[in-house]
């Protein structure tokens, strides 16, 4: 099991907010992470409130986890947000470089994460509509998990790359176990990464393995709905406690745009696996549950 201090370095677990005020449910500063690429955090915003800030010297993607609300950079403002929760559809998103002021509008109760990195590239604002979002099936029998890529890195966006993924219970997933802690193009890059959860039902749970190529390091965490996890190196397998789909988002940032990886020598011959494929995936669909006004 984790030693408590390297839990307390990685794990961050969310704050509890009643359902009908507005608050931060998790939140890591690059300072508080200790080291020199994301800030996050997941904010609700209660209907006919807002929030206002400036990206100042990063770029950010704001990802609506659930709800609807307008976004105005200053061009007027633009309705995003169509999934009651993660578990519901694709996702909206809004891309914002540096030094950009903005307003997140709340139409109905909504949630929605703020990645951020730092940036200074004179890129446009954008947003994501969940049919610019590409899915991705992987892995086959109890592996079988889906990708829905929201920033790829092919997408016009500084250092930032951003994906949710979908794990049916008792699966598997983030496997086989692969790392991307070296600069090492083409065949692997330095990318720092969060994982933040949610679970489809309150008591269900995630477990994620965290150990190093060394050998040195070796941890597991137990994961619980809200909860905020903190990849800075080694590998990092991920299984769902039966019973309990579970959703995380990714957020990726650091020496190149790639997603480029290096996989446990000892895991990956289990990627030529022949299963067929577990039937319950897709999870979500594109076109989700639309929330009324």
């Amino acid at each position: 099991m984790a030693q408590p201090h390297y839990e307390e370095e990685v794990l961050i677990h969310s704050v509890p907010v009643a359902q009908d005020k507005s608050g931060v449910l998790v939140s890591v500063t690059r300072e508080r992470a200790q080291w020199e690429t994301i800030n996050f955090s997941v904010r609700r915003l209660i209907a006919g409130q807002y929030w206002q800030s400036n990206t100042g010297d990063q770029e950010a993607a704001l990802v609506v986890l659930g709800g609807k609300a307008t976004v105005d950079w200053g061009e007027g403002p633009q309705e995003v947000g169509r999934r009651k929760d993660v578990f519901s559809g694709y996702p909206y998103a809004i891309y914002l470089p540096s030094q950009t002021f903005f307003e997140i509008s709340a139409i109905t109760n909504c949630e929605f994460a703020d990645c951020r990195t730092p940036s200074s590239a004179p890129l446009g604002p954008r947003i994501i509509n969940p049919a610019d979002c590409r899915e991705e099936i992987r892995g086959g029998g109890n592996s079988t998990r889906q990708i829905v890529d929201v920033i790829r890195p092919e997408f016009p966006a500084d250092k930032l790359l951003l994906c949710e993924v979908y794990t049916p219970g008792g699966n598997w997933s983030s496997y086989p176990p692969h790392k991307h802690d070296a600069h090492n193009p083409p065949f692997e890059v330095d990318l720092d990464e969060t994982y933040y959860y949610r679970i489809s039902k309150p008591e269900g749970y995630a477990l994620q393995r965290l150990y190093d190529a060394a050998g040195t390091r070796d941890n597991t965490l137990t994961l619980i709905d809200g909860d905020l996890v903190l990849i800075k190196d080694g590998y990092h397998p991920v299984v769902a406690a039966h019973g309990y789909d579970v959703y995380y988002l990714n957020v990726l940032a650091g020496s190149a745009r790639s997603m480029a990886a290096s996989d446990d020598p000892r895991y990956v011959h289990l990627r030529k696996s022949s299963l067929e494929r577990d039937p319950r995936v897709p999870l979500v669909h594109a076109s989700g549950w639309e929330q009324s006004s």
